[in-house]
């Protein structure tokens, strides 16, 4: 290793590190003080960097590829405010169990407190919100330092993508000279310029070149219940009369789709799919009773379940927790982390055991057949879907559609508040190969266009983004992305005007409502996509967004269509077919 002085080392072994970990993409937001990273990052051959402009935007967009490929982006910003940017994603990360590798670069120590420029203290800056923190050493040309950054690089990597995976925060100071220049005052006497000391730029040292492989792998079992435990468990099932499995959001489907669908045969179980589970779409759905419509209908269901088995997240659904928290019965919990993730607090037990390993064990030790209750589970599932068919208001038509035409495969992100509700209500189980995403961790509407757009750039996949006016609203940055980071995606935002979802909230009935909570904002999105060069189309038709869509997800570029609702009449108009739905199939 040649290199002109300490900084350009010390960005160089990052980069290098964090490939041999199995970093693929780094996220770089321009600054001055993380030059030593942003160079070393763009100049190496096995890692490709990305450039965007908005901190806040930069984050969601390495959270949204995570999401889809599992492995981090790090991410790159300077010292000051820069860091406080990426706070929305870094929160989002750690509900969401997303991986994530910040890199902040900072200021050297004798600055702070000092009121010098752009210095701010980052120590534990992101508090609770990362698994991990490490201000890592000052550089310098020394082998245990060398050591101790890989160590700290190779286990931050480690401790992200872990069961438990989450943000990790790495505080990296520098002093100048920060570009890659000779520093004449940091070489030592009769050293030639362009090199360091000797030793540090030879292979027989790991400190510099590293190992081959990271300079410390992590090794994970699997967790695993004793052979007690899944007697216990495999007899509550066996007893149940009318049991269910629900998975809720996940970015990857757990258990795996084979695991689940051998379990749920095994069980007899029907499964009730959230549309962000990565189950409610797939090959899997074929001869399964996968349930996608248990937000309209479970009110009409007379029975409650006496066993419930419970993966991933809190459902999206209301109705479908409220149903778990009255229904009186013992419900599993699997959460490899041995996390709680449900906010009703009626599970009964913690079950901490690799999901997929947990299904698979279950399958196999699993003797009964499917009762009355699954069975009426499907029939009514049937019924739903029959009987809402051309009858969706709008805003339900519009993502029933757009899951329903969706290319095979395609990689889909929806947006928070009313747009993920109408995707798990009218979003119809189909056995494409749809990777269905959202930012369900902390449920904000910030920063959805850029986390989407970083889930197309980890994939090759077609890219559908399903957004309301306000997320569109507080993202419209993230749409530079599209030519920065040359994504392209189908983006539908249904614009209502303001904030629909408030239509379910008792405020509603108040004065207040109009000014204070639906906050209509009379914005004309066709002039962001001039800003933005991209084709823009508007309709209020669902046959016309039909053809619009459909031409959309054909074609190689990025198109915007906007499809404008009367939220008052959608939200009547759902009331209606709610009651409908209940009566007929009480029936």
């Amino acid at each position: 290793m040649d290199e002109p002085n300490v900084n350009t080392l010390w960005g160089r072994i990052v980069a290098d590190e964090l490939a041999k970990a199995g970093v693929e993409t780094a996220v770089m937001a321009p600054g001055s003080r993380s030059t030593p990273l942003t160079v070393a990052f763009a100049t190496h051959s096995g890692i490709d960097a990305v450039s965007l402009l908005d901190e806040r935007s930069a984050a969601f967009f390495s959270l949204g590829y995570a999401k889809r490929t599992g492995r981090p982006a790090p991410l790159v910003c300077t010292s000051g405010t820069a860091l406080s940017n990426f706070h929305p994603a870094v929160v989002e990360a750690d509900a969401a169990r997303v991986p994530m590798v910040l890199l902040t670069a900072d200021r050297p120590p004798e600055l702070a407190d000092s009121g010098a420029n752009q210095t701010i203290d980052q120590e534990k800056f992101y508090g609770d919100f990362v698994r991990q923190y490490r201000k890592l050493p000052e550089p310098e040309a020394a082998d245990r330092k060398l050591r101790s950054l890989r160590t700290a690089l190779s286990r931050a990597v480690g401790v992200a993508g872990g069961p438990d995976a989450g943000p990790v925060h790495l505080d990296v100071p520098f002093r100048k000279p920060l570009e890659p220049n000779a520093d004449p005052a940091g070489r030592p006497e009769g050293v030639p310029a362009g090199r360091l000391p000797d030793g540090f730029e030879t292979p027989k040292r790991p400190a510099t070149d590293g190992r081959d492989g990271p300079f410390v792998s992590t090794m994970r079992g699997r967790a695993r219940l004793s052979e007690a435990d899944r007697r216990s468990i495999v007899g509550a099932i066996e007893a149940a009369n009318r049991g269910i499995i629900v998975c809720g959001p996940s970015d990857r489907p757990v258990p795996a789709p084979d695991a689940l669908s051998a379990f749920a045969r095994a069980s007899g179980f029907a499964v009730l799919a959230d549309p962000l589970s990565g189950h409610r779409f797939g090959p899997h759905v074929e001869g399964l009773t996968v349930c996608g419509g248990y937000g309209s209908y479970l009110p009409a269901i007379e029975a409650t379940p006496d066993v419930v088995v419970r993966f991933g997240a809190s459902p999206t659904s209301k109705v479908l927790r409220n149903y778990l928290r009255d229904a009186g019965c013992r419900q599993f919990l699997v959460d490899p982390a041995g996390g709680w993730r449900e906010a009703t607090f009626t599970a009964t037990d913690l079950v901490v055991a690799d999901e997929t390993r947990f299904a698979s064990d279950l399958a196999g030790a699993l003797d009964r057949e499917a009762g009355d209750y699954a069975a009426r589970l499907a029939d009514v599932e049937s019924a739903y879907w029959d009987r809402i068919d051309g009858e969706e208001p709008i805003e339900g038509a519009v993502l029933a559609e757009a899951v329903r035409l969706a290319p095979d495969p395609a990689t889909v992100f929806v947006s928070n508040s009313m747009s993920v509700r109408d995707l798990d209500r009218f979003g119809r189980p189909r056995s494409a190969s749809l990777s269905v995403l959202g930012n369900r961790g902390a449920s904000g509407i910030d920063g959805i266009t850029s986390s989407a757009l970083g889930a197309g750039y980890g994939t090759t996949d077609p890219l559908v983004i399903l957004t309301g006016d306000l997320a569109y609203y507080h993202d419209m940055n993230g749409l530079l992305s599209v030519a920065r980071a040359d994504v392209d995606a189908t983006i539908v935002c249904l614009n209502n005007d303001g904030g629909g979802i408030f239509h379910l909230l008792p405020i509603e009935d108040h004065d207040s409502f109009e000014r204070w909570f639906r906050t209509p904002h009379g914005l004309d999105f066709e002039h962001s996509a001039e800003l933005y060069e991209l084709a823009f189309a508007r309709t209020d038709d669902r046959a016309e967004f039909r053809d619009l869509y459909t031409e959309a997800v054909g074609r190689d570029d990025t198109r915007i269509i906007e499809v404008r609702v009367d939220a008052e009449k959608n939200h009547n108009d759902r009331r209606r077919l709610e009651r409908t739905v209940i009566d007929r199939l009480a029936k």
